[in-house]
């Protein structure tokens, strides 16, 4: 009996072990990668400057951060130490890393008001810290939240490339309008496929809410009629991929889709800006 207890000791002991450097290092919400890029990819665009190529690594970096962060956090609040917490401690090092070098290029070469928008989106991150803690990230508030953080990146590129406040809260703007509706989307989307419960109201009405958006920062000269298009399209997505007549798709199609989508509607706001239209 005894050997049996050892012997279910030593499986207890190497089980954590098992678990993949990739699941402690990378975010498992695919769907965030999207959030990440979209807003990066239109702020280079439209506002290239020496502080570019930081900005991007600061994001990076303390997005990339947030996922070892959970689980380091997670076991120190416990008071314990697992074969992933040292793994956790590494990537929060590296990440860490890439983040305060982007974060030290930045204050070398933007102006100091360009961190604004980070400042204004820093109570939401500490919030989702503690709510990764609390293991209830996966809930649709701090989904929604994160996003709201991840596309202030826009804004400081905006800010650092020498543009006015208020356009830089423009693409604020514009960016969440296509971030949170997309959520809501994805999120019915899906549950619909797996014969769960859903709603389609609040989908289909972001949608048509950010559209309305869009075309009053468009009307007010601060957005172009190309992401205006893309919004509208959008909006149809929504209503036809929520109707009956959907095309069914998996959970993977959908999320690859919606970084299509993404791609194309952060390049509708940089093509936009420079072909004027």
């Amino acid at each position: 009996m005894d050997g049996s207890h050892m012997s279910g000791r030593t499986i207890a002991a190497k089980k954590p072990s098992n678990i993949p450097a990739k699941s402690i290092a990378l975010p498992v919400e695919h769907g965030a990668w999207g959030f990440l890029f979209e807003p990066l990819i239109a702020g280079v665009i439209i506002a290239p400057s020496i502080a570019a190529p930081f900005i991007p690594l600061l994001a990076i970096g303390a997005f990339l951060t947030r996922q070892p962060l959970k689980f380091f956090l997670g076991d120190w609040q416990q008071k314990r130490t697992l074969p992933r917490t040292r793994i956790a401690r590494k990537f929060v090092l590296i990440f860490g890393g890439i983040a305060l070098f982007g974060l030290l290029g930045t204050l070398i070469f933007a102006p100091l008001h360009s961190f604004l928008p980070f400042v204004l989106a820093a109570p939401l991150v500490i919030y989702l810290i503690v709510q990764d803690i609390a293991r209830q990230t996966r809930h649709l508030m701090p989904e929604l939240l994160a996003a709201a953080a991840l596309a202030s990146s826009i804004s400081v590129l905006a800010l650092a490339g020498g543009f006015a406040s208020h356009f830089a809260l423009a693409l604020w703007a514009i960016i969440l309008a296509r971030l949170i509706p997309s959520i809501l989307y994805v999120r019915n989307r899906v549950r619909m496929g797996k014969q769960k419960e859903f709603a389609i109201f609040a989908p289909i009405a972001s949608h048509v809410a950010a559209l309305l958006l869009v075309i009053g920062i468009y009307y007010i000269g601060l957005a172009s009629l190309l992401t205006v298009v893309m919004a509208a399209f959008l909006a149809c997505r929504a209503i036809y991929g929520l109707s009956p007549y959907r095309q069914k798709l998996s959970a993977k199609a959908i999320g690859v889709w919606e970084v299509i989508y993404g791609v194309i509607y952060a390049l509708s706001i940089g093509v936009g800006y420079y072909a004027g239209i």
